[in-house]
């Protein structure tokens, strides 16, 4: 379902509560385990997501349910540190909430993170991968329903869900700084249960190089509001079906943890060039009242 009338009433409220005349360029969802972006902000202003009515609550341990304003090397930015999934029984609109928010305040490009299992066995586990295309996996899209004209057409194209000049951007910051960042396919599943063996080999064979339980609805979402989308993936283990390892979320979390770091200086890097592409790549969607 897609509600313009709830996702304004957020939008009204949230902006009550930022500074006067904030409008931030770029939008972020922070991931399992990778909220150092949060530490770089500048004048930072915390708003939970309890503030906002009717908005979703994530009941996971590690993700801090808030957004979080404020500017990274001088670009305004609007950060969701923590998201819900459709594993927690949230609905596809629940899921992607925050996206539409923050599409709605004007956002013109959009970075989601995640905490992903490497398929791919020449991508190893604690190592970044930006999202060249996903595999939607989970039998769900946030555009179901009656179409909300004023977010997007009825079926829109997503020949280019992530932004090939945005890749780019993140592919130049990781060279300069000469950090490795792999480019993959990234598969979305429902959740919670991790993969068993015969599904990784089979993820595998569909040509996906890393799997997890988040960004494929949001990517939609924002695709269908005009919104240019990049995605970085922490891999945090690595699933080989042939000789797999059992893992245990504090694992995952702790891997995610320690290549935080890692994606905090690569979104710091790249941040003036991705300000310069946000303006060249206005959106369709702006719900705030000026």
């Amino acid at each position: 379902m897609q509600n313009a009338e709830k996702v304004q009433k957020q939008i009204e409220r949230l902006t009550a509560k930022t500074p006067r005349n904030f409008r931030p360029l770029c939008g972020l969802v922070l991931g399992t385990g990778l909220g150092s972006v949060v530490e770089a902000l500048e004048n930072p202003v915390f708003i939970p997501y309890g503030d906002l009515p009717d908005y979703p609550l994530s009941t996971v341990d590690s993700h801090k349910g808030q957004f979080c304003l404020g500017t990274l090397r001088g670009i305004p930015v609007i950060l969701q540190q923590g998201r819900c999934h459709l594993y927690e029984g949230r609905t596809p609109e629940e899921v992607v909430n925050g996206v539409r928010i923050m599409a709605g305040l004007g956002i013109h490009s959009l970075i989601l993170t995640n905490a992903a299992g490497s398929l791919n066995p020449l991508f190893p586990a604690g190592s970044l991968m930006v999202i060249d295309d996903h595999i939607n996996m989970t039998g769900q899209s946030p555009l179901t329903g009656p179409n909300e004209d004023s977010f997007g057409p009825r079926f829109p194209d997503m020949s280019r869900v992530y932004n090939p000049e945005l890749i780019r951007v993140f592919e130049l910051a990781a060279l300069v700084r000469g950090a490795p960042l792999h480019r993959g396919v990234y598969l979305g599943i429902q959740g919670p249960q991790l993969e068993t063996r015969a599904e990784t080999r089979a993820f595998r064979l569909l040509g996906a190089d890393a799997v997890g339980m988040s960004t494929v609805l949001e990517a939609i979402a924002a695709r269908h509001m005009g919104v240019s989308v990049c995605g970085i993936s922490c891999l945090s283990n690595q699933n080989l079906p042939d000789a797999m390892d059992e893992v245990t979320l504090e694992e995952i979390i702790a891997s995610a943890e320690r290549c935080s770091n890692s994606l905090a200086a690569l979104i710091h890097d790249s941040m003036p060039h991705v300000a310069e592409l946000s303006l060249e790549n206005r959106p369709r969607t702006r719900l705030a009242a000026d």
